[in-house]
């Protein structure tokens, strides 16, 4: 059980203050009930001084072990860059915090693991962040599963591509884990969600859109198809173009019924002209997802003060890493990558 079950206020320390740590600094100024956002760092000076700034009364650290031993900070969110996670997460262990990690949780199995016996070692309390599934439509084509409303499952089928990419120096496999890794996880997340352990992956990858892909050592387009160990079958799409706006899609198909999640259209509005029907189209991650990052903050909170066990666990966080990493591995060297069980 957690040591802040029924403390009714729980002050956070965030490490990390890039675009996402900037979202999940919003989110925790007043969103997020029983969360107090106490103290924010960042190794970047101009980024802790703009937060700073705009955040008003939490406590500024340019070195992130100043935060992680502040005795005024109950949790630590860490939104840093993913090469970073490890170093982090066992730092706030140690200092006996609870934690809440963006995934994926590290770039390498190694590292991941190094950061679960940390967790097991100190007794805290481990949330990782996959927040697709506090999405309402996911969460709901996952309760619609459960219920028998589609009979077995028996084909998952995931697309997640960007509209531009990100900057290249975040792309870099050895900062971000590649394109299975960094966005691939989360189509991995929910396959084993929605479908169970993934048995063995066969993947394909190129660069199609963005030539200087190729200096990073990374693709921008890649397929992989999923064998599960219940003998269904699966296929992710990635990509980092879509052109028309972040395309967010899956579909759970079983022997009664169809589910699928996922829209194109931001505003529920649409153009109707002589010749053509128009609408908008959803920017980027931060507008698709805003909800479910709170959500899923909202849930790390309550499971705090229940004194819940974590909705997802560093082993989830292993599994799909694991996933991704045979994935990328397939890629490579065009064969099929059976996985193992356990982590």
């Amino acid at each position: 059980m957690s040591t802040l079950h029924g403390k009714s206020k729980i002050n956070v320390g965030l490490v990390g203050l890039g675009r996402m740590g900037m979202d999940y600094a919003r989110f925790l100024s007043g969103r997020v009930p029983g969360l107090v956002l106490t103290a924010i760092s960042d190794l970047r000076a101009d980024s802790l001084t703009a937060a700073s700034a705009e955040l008003g009364s939490a406590k500024a650290w340019a070195d992130y072990q100043d935060l992680v031993n502040d005795p005024n900070v109950d949790a630590v969110v860490v939104v840093t860059p993913t090469l970073r996670h490890r170093e982090v997460v066992v730092a706030a262990a140690a200092a006996g915090k609870a934690i809440f990690c963006e995934k994926p949780p590290a770039v390498t199995l190694e590292e991941a693991r190094v950061m679960q016996a940390a967790v097991a070692r100190h007794g805290v309390f481990f949330q990782l962040g996959f927040m697709r599934r506090f999405d309402s439509g996911y969460a709901a084509a996952r309760q619609k599963i459960l219920a028998g409303a589609i009979g077995q499952p028996c084909v998952f089928t995931a697309t997640s591509k960007d509209q531009v990419r990100p900057p290249l120096d975040y792309l870099r496999p050895e900062n971000s884990g590649g394109l299975f890794v960094d966005m691939g996880i989360h189509d991995f997340d929910l396959a084993r969600w929605f479908m169970g352990d993934v048995a063995s992956v066969y993947s394909t990858a190129g660069v199609l859109a963005y030539p200087e892909m190729k200096a990073i050592g990374d693709w921008d387009s890649a397929l992989a198809n999923l064998r599960f160990q219940s003998g269904a079958i699966g296929m992710v799409s990635l990509g980092r173009k879509a052109v028309h706006g972040y395309a967010i899609y899956a579909e759970i198909a079983g022997t009664e019924g169809t589910i699928r999640v996922g829209y194109d259209r931001e505003t529920p509005i649409l153009l109707l002209t002589k010749d053509t029907v128009t609408h908008d189209t959803v920017p980027s991650f931060s507008e698709r997802f805003e909800n479910a990052f709170v959500a899923q903050l909202r849930n790390f909170a309550e499971n705090l003060r229940a004194g819940r066990p974590p909705a997802i666990t560093i082993e989830d966080g292993i599994a799909a890493l694991k996933i991704s990493l045979a994935a990328t591995h397939s890629a490579r060297n065009n064969q099929i990558v059976e996985l193992t069980p356990g982590n």
